[in-house]
């Protein structure tokens, strides 16, 4: 298992040597538009090396006038290039090319075929029951007696029935008494997070994230236009004097965490972190959006810190990890002053939550299947863990009691991209760190679901085929190029 010391040496976010550039691509052989020109060449460049690990760009109105561009197309240049894992902007600091960028690229003898592929990558706990409810729910709503009012369009916040049902949820997987005027329904976890980040952010404002965070939020930042800040975390979580020092650097507008059962490191913050957290948002008028998807998984929930700083934090809960990934509703608790804003937000989005879907989902909160649904996750995690720890006994990993994920720790020389790679080759997704990095700094790691294969026999094919691989010498699987 993954040690304390060997977890912090992993995530903290250090400070390494900054290499200046001047660096000016050369566009000649270039085609299309100037920004995605300017990405390629980029692109190039870090592959040969011209622009090496911990380069930092010039600023982007330096190298819009020297290319005689606006200031927009590099900027969208290099959104391009974080997308694609290049590099990574730094707030205060500049734009640096990230040290993942030159991991050895690989070279395929042949992709896999057919459905053999087993999906360790994406976060999926799974129950047995999930199909049979669903279809018995579906036939019961169409004899619904309120279905015709369904049918209209609703409230933005969600029915008031829809929005009890939440709070009732909230509370039960969460540990967090509210009411239903506190919480608004939402078309899923992340169009909550980003109805929050649109309703308390303007464009240009610092968000502060875990180094290595939910690449959802990633996502939600980039199209509101936000700064990410990346704060270093340890085997508990994110550090109360991270966020503090980058608040006394610059003003920060929110903080966003997963506190619990982290991904992808599945650390869950102690109490006393959380109580040091909330003070510190308090002290500095930081905003706290908790996403507690994953909460439900924990027997006894610890204190949420919306409970904590009430007037200075959201909350976050969703169905697709507790109930059923197609069921797309989401809850967000909300500080009373700031409900009609993130219900302006979810109405510009989306007018209001998939009204049959929430219905769905009050029902099953309303008459214990969501209980059930959630139980049976909790005892097919905990099979599931026995099969990691069988297969994986000689690796360093780290997986928290009840997690449906574990975060693997490579040996050298592997990178994340290079062993994800490889292992797709072999048949199985799984999700490298780079995928979650903010930042310039990328572990070698990588995250493992173990809840989404269909059957324990196929998460025992996929984890004994990356055990082989871990196994194997790397060196049959890279090729520089």
């Amino acid at each position: 298992m993954l040690l304390p010391n060997q977890f912090d040496d992993c995530l903290a976010v250090n400070d390494n040597i900054v290499i200046m550039t001047s660096w000016l691509p050369d566009l000649a052989a270039q085609r299309g538009p100037r920004y995605r020109a300017i990405a390629e060449a980029l692109a190039e460049d870090v592959r040969s090396g011209a622009l090496p690990p911990g380069a930092r760009l010039p600023t982007h109105r330096d190298l819009a006038w020297r290319l005689k561009v606006t200031v927009g197309t590099v900027s969208r240049a290099y959104a391009e290039a974080e997308r694609r894992g290049l590099i990574a902007g730094e707030v205060g600091r500049g734009t640096f090319v990230r040290a993942a960028a030159t991991a050895p690229a690989l070279r395929f003898d042949g992709e896999p075929q057919g459905d053999d592929v087993v999906d360790l990558g994406v976060h999926r706990p799974r129950a047995a029951s999930e199909a049979k409810l669903l279809a018995e729910a579906l036939a019961s709503l169409a004899g619904d007696p309120d279905l015709p009012q369904l049918m209209e369009y609703q409230p933005h916040a969600g029915r008031a029935a829809e929005r009890a049902a939440g709070a009732a949820w909230i509370e039960r997987s969460g540990g967090l008494a509210t009411t239903d005027e506190q919480v608004v329904v939402t078309a899923s976890g992340q169009h909550a997070i980003a109805a929050i980040l649109a309703s308390i952010a303007e464009p240009g404002d610092a968000l502060a994230v875990e180094a290595l965070t939910y690449p959802g939020i990633r996502a939600a930042a980039s199209l509101l236009h936000l700064k990410l800040v990346p704060l270093a975390l340890d085997e508990h979580g994110v550090l109360p004097e991270a966020l503090a020092a980058s608040c006394r650097a610059g003003r920060v507008r929110a903080l966003y965490t997963l506190p619990t059962l982290h991904n992808p490191t599945t650390a869950t913050m102690p109490a006393e972190r959380r109580r040091a957290l909330a003070e510190v948002a308090r002290r500095h008028e930081v905003m706290l959006i908790e996403d507690d998807v994953y909460g439900f998984l924990l027997e006894r929930p610890l204190p949420p810190l919306a409970a904590l700083a009430p007037e200075h934090a959201f909350y976050i809960t969703a169905t697709s990890k507790s109930l059923v990934p197609g069921l797309r509703v989401g809850y967000a608790h909300c500080p009373p002053a700031l409900v009609d804003g993130v219900t302006a937000a979810v109405r510009a989005m989306t007018y209001t939550a998939p009204p049959l879907m929430a219905r769905i989902a009050s029902r099953w909160i309303e008459d214990g299947t969501a209980d059930r649904l959630v139980r049976e996750k909790r005892a097919e995690i905990a099979r599931r863990q026995q099969v990691v720890q069988r297969l994986f006994a000689q690796q360093n990993y780290r997986m928290a009691p009840g997690a449906a994920h574990l975060w693997l720790m490579l040996p050298e020389p592997w990178h994340g991209e290079a062993f994800a790679a490889a292992a797709r080759q072999r048949g199985v997704a799984i999700a490298p760190a780079a995928a979650f990095a903010v930042g310039r700094q990328t572990p070698r790691a990588a995250r493992i679901c173990i809840g989404t294969p269909p059957s324990l026999a196929a998460l025992e094919r996929g984890l004994t085929r990356l055990a082989e691989l871990l196994a194997a010498a790397p060196e049959a699987y890279l090729s520089v190029v």
